[in-house]
């Protein structure tokens, strides 16, 4: 089992920058790649960011390329989000998640953590 925990949403107004953490335990963390995931109200849960298990390799989806930067401290067993220049619809509950390395699918979530942008 992984347990992830989840802090640092808040409110904040368009164009300002927003930090999660994600804080991991339970497992070798760095057996597992970490996501994170958000979901607005009415809608779906959508992928955000992916990290590998060194750090080496990240992705993003479309709408936040070059906005957020996800990162990770093997030693410290905790994932990061950095999101700049925030949008409205950036709003949604923030959610951490790990996937095992060589899996496709992410096992364990955390709780997640209300993002709040207004214009």
């Amino acid at each position: 089992q992984v347990q992830l925990v989840e802090s640092g949403g808040g409110l904040v107004q368009a164009g300002d920058s927003l930090r999660l953490f994600c804080a991991a335990s339970g497992r070798t963390f760095s057996d597992y790649g970490m996501g994170w995931f958000r979901q607005a109200p009415g809608k779906e849960r959508e992928f955000v960011a992916h990290i590998n298990w060194s750090g080496g390799l990240t992705y993003y989806t479309d709408s936040v390329k070059g906005r957020f930067t996800i990162s990770r401290d093997n030693a410290k067993n905790t994932v990061n989000l950095q999101m700049n220049s925030l949008k409205p619809e950036d709003t949604a509950v923030y959610y951490c998640a790990a996937r095992p390395r060589g899996r496709v699918s992410y096992d364990y979530w955390g709780q997640g953590t209300q993002v709040t942008v207004s214009a």
